[in-house]
């Protein structure tokens, strides 16, 4: 894949004939590791998204007292539990520990966990919005003593602390566990560094550099400063006194998002290599698009412009027309301004048929985990493809009238999915849109 994309077949018209990208090469998902507010891994997510289960809460970290918004979608996460030792508990943070543990389930339901890849031809692109910031704030509050020490003394510092403020630890971290020698990285655009990141990882496959990507994104953001910082900005639902309700994406009654935490991360393989060992494929990751805005740092213009670029040049990419889209897997941060932004998109880009094709957020089940949100969206896909199950939009009772799609209220759907588009936005003003498809047996690159 690459960063340049052709003009978009217009809605309604025929797709164009499958075109190379780069060499040729198909990039699949075969495997899938997830760590999510209301369960660990692929079965309790997606059993959680399916029932129209909500996992939010009162904040149980720290006391929250003192903020407008004090709820979250916490993940109960044992890190032993997960088989991580004493050590590397004490030298990662909670976001890298989702990312490892995340990529040690992904190789094992690809079948690559014993070496079955070459190490050389093997790399990793993780994503992140705030890397290690909950340690990082912890560290700063033992070393200032509370903020009342203007000068620190780093001696009282934890001997790991460097890794947790250098965010390419966490990639470092994620190649060591799958034995990865090839490329490695950290990518970091906000909100939608979940897509990016698998983005990404997939032009390297596409390329040639590599052969195998252990890719995806892993955030732990529920600390004081990130939510005082939303509650800054009011981004955040005050709704404490009905946390299981508040994340209404799409709701008339909405009033911002919640925030969340967890990781989710793949592998990735060239299609050949995938096809030669017998892997099962979940779903080919078809085409790949970002755009900036160059608007606002937090602003979105209401026509959706940036936004229908991105999957217009994913839609493209992937030789894919508008009509042939079964399920569009929204940002739906159930912020007024981001949904009604993304209903514009939508509209602008599939046209009439975005009358008719499904869209959901699973925010509204496991709030918002900024970075890591990306890639947990992209896991939704891949399973909806997989189970022909669209997963709801929790807690939409109250349509707002702007928003006048298909949004699956309230229960899961089923319906066969042969071709997903997923978005983000993003802080910055980053656009992202993936297409993911059922992979056509024999099909040519």
């Amino acid at each position: 894949m690459t960063s340049a994309h052709p003009a978009a077949p217009a809605p309604g018209a025929a797709a164009p004939p499958r075109a190379a990208s780069g060499p040729g090469r198909r990039v699949v998902l075969t495997g899938i590791g997830v760590i999510a507010p209301g369960g660990d891994g692929v079965p309790a997510f997606w059993s959680q998204l399916t029932s129209g289960r909500t996992a939010t809460g009162p904040i149980s970290f720290f006391d929250a007292s003192p903020y407008r918004s004090r709820i979250a979608a916490e993940c109960v996460f044992d890190p032993a539990a997960h088989g991580l030792t004493p050590r590397e508990i004490r030298r990662m943070g909670r976001a890298t520990q989702f990312a490892v543990v995340c990529a040690r389930q992904a190789l094992a339901d690809s079948g690559l966990a014993d070496g079955a890849s070459a190490p050389e031809r093997t790399g990793v692109t993780i994503g992140t919005a705030v890397g290690a910031t909950t340690e990082l704030e912890e560290e700063y509050a033992v070393l200032s003593d509370s903020g009342r020490q203007w000068l620190v003394d780093s001696a009282y510092g934890v001997p790991h602390l460097y890794g947790h403020y250098v965010p390419s630890s966490m990639a470092a971290e994620v190649a060591t566990a799958a034995g990865a020698e090839g490329p490695a990285a950290v990518v970091s655009t906000g909100c939608t560094s979940g897509i990016d990141a698998v983005g990404h990882a997939c032009a390297l496959i596409a390329e040639g550099s590599a052969d195998v990507m252990v890719a995806g994104a892993t955030d732990a953001p529920i600390s004081p400063i990130a939510v005082a910082c939303f509650d800054a900005i009011k981004a955040t639902s005050p709704r404490n006194d009905d946390a299981a309700h508040a994340s209404r994406p799409f709701d008339g009654s909405r009033n911002g998002f919640v925030l969340g935490e967890g990781a989710a991360v793949f592998v990735l393989e060239e299609y050949g290599h995938a096809r030669r060992r017998g892997a099962h494929i979940y779903a080919e990751i078809a085409g790949y698009a970002s755009r900036c805005n160059a608007f606002h740092m937090t602003g979105l213009r209401p026509d959706g412009r940036e936004m229908a670029a991105a999957i217009d040049a994913a839609l493209a990419q992937a030789r894919t027309p508008a009509q042939a889209v079964d399920y569009v897997n929204a940002h739906g941060s159930g912020t007024r301004q981001n949904d009604r932004h993304e209903t514009a998109a939508f509209k602008r880009s599939l046209g009439a048929h975005a009358y008719r094709v499904p869209v959901s957020s699973i925010k509204s089940m496991i709030g918002h985990s900024l970075g890591a949100i990306g890639s947990l969206e992209i896991a939704a896909c891949a399973l909806t493809i997989e189970h022909g199950v669209i997963p709801p939009t929790a807690n939409l009772h109250t349509p707002d009238p702007e928003c006048d799609l298909d949004y699956v209220p309230l229960t899961a759907r089923e319906q066969t999915v042969d071709t997903a588009l997923t978005v983000g936005s993003g802080f910055g003003g980053f656009q992202s849109a993936m297409v993911l498809r059922r992979p056509a047996e024999g099909a040519a690159a």
